[in-house]
């Protein structure tokens, strides 16, 4: 098999897009491949509620398995949404307060944590620094929940909270912590019987590395001359609830359908996960809770972005025009994804 040839799987869900779309966005997508070094890719549109999937290239090289519906996806930084989703079934519940003090919730967090919120975590405005940067860190070791806090204490705040906003997974890690400690349950379990099981989202969970997952693609990164593919060769640690998720397409369309209904969340809770943050001087910010919030042209954008080693996802929400586009690779750059995502909005929002 030559590098640079992709294999195009030509099952097209529901072709209901406007005439036209379906041969421009496959041009778009195979060029972006060929010139992002991307093996396989997944797709999958909503637009004003009719639905359209593609699936092009490989999910893994080495046995020339084409991606197909069922290819499961790493989803990096996605998981952030989820997390936040869970945060806001507890606070719907009553047991827990956006206002919280995390040290509430996190028995073993340092008294420099003591003036950060719930909300801080939420908002990226905690100043908690990125873990994976850390002295101490190791790139293979599992850590507990104890050692993980511990190895965040080992440094002061960047900035003090509200001061500044600033996405880290240290933050959406935490709240997975608070999330068990509160329910007395694995993050994941919880998520499971709260979120992806109401849903039918069957291939979604914990990304799981040591565990055979049914249809979970390989993920690629260049090799040195750039002309080809070579497998990851390192695996960050459990990232958990900030960003170990694995998912498919179809999975994600059917989250993206439920945030149209009250299925999961009451539409107070997503206005709130929606709505710009704000610093201590009054000054908004750009994150929301699990998204960045972005503008094209009239529309707000909610960007939900991942990338793990050999991964790149993508999943754009664009809630006036009604449009909802996923991309899933296993391979690229961090930015892959969301440059395909963006440019297929491009072609619906013109």
């Amino acid at each position: 098999m030559k590098p640079g040839a992709l294999h195009v799987a030509v099952l097209f869900a529901f072709l209901t897009a406007p005439f036209g779309y379906a041969d421009q966005i496959d041009n778009l997508v195979r060029n972006e491949m060929e010139k992002r070094r991307i093996p396989g890719l997944a797709l999958g549109i909503v637009h004003k509620g009719k639905e359209i999937r593609r699936e092009y290239g490989y999910a893994n090289l080495e046995h020339s398995v084409p991606v197909k519906p069922d290819t499961v996806f790493e989803i990096g930084n996605i998981t952030g949404q989820f997390t936040a989703s869970a945060i806001m079934i507890l606070a719907e519940e009553g047991r827990l307060s956006l206002g919280d003090r995390i040290t509430k919730h996190l028995p073993s967090a340092p008294t420099a944590w003591n003036k950060i919120t719930v909300q801080d975590l939420l908002n990226g405005t905690s100043g908690i620094r990125n873990y994976a940067m850390q002295p101490g860190f190791e790139i293979t070791k599992r850590l507990s929940q104890a050692q993980f806090i511990e190895l965040l204490a080992v440094s002061p705040l960047e900035f003090q909270p509200g001061e500044k906003a600033e996405y880290t997974v240290s933050s959406y890690a935490l709240l997975g912590f608070i999330v068990e400690n509160i329910t007395k349950q694995n993050f994941w379990v919880f998520a499971a019987e709260r979120i992806f099981s109401p849903l039918g989202m069957t291939a979604s969970g914990d990304r799981e590395p040591r565990v055979v997952v049914a249809n979970r693609a390989s993920g690629y990164t260049r090799n040195r001359s750039g002309a080809g593919w070579t497998n990851r060769d390192s695996d960050l640690t459990d990232m958990g609830a900030a960003g170990s998720m694995i998912s498919t397409v179809d999975d994600l369309l059917k989250w993206d359908a439920s945030l149209n209904s009250e299925r999961i969340l009451t539409r107070s809770s997503r206005d709130l996960m929606w709505k710009p943050g704000k610093l201590n001087n009054g000054k908004e910010h750009s994150f929301g809770f699990g998204c960045r919030i972005e503008h094209y042209k009239i529309y707000i954008h909610l960007l939900h972005t991942g990338s793990t080693g050999g991964f790149s996802s993508s999943y754009s929400r664009f809630p006036e025009p009604g449009l909802s586009i996923v991309v899933l690779a296993n391979g690229g750059d961090v930015s892959s994804a969301t440059t395909i995502s963006k440019a297929i909005a491009a072609i619906y929002l013109e």
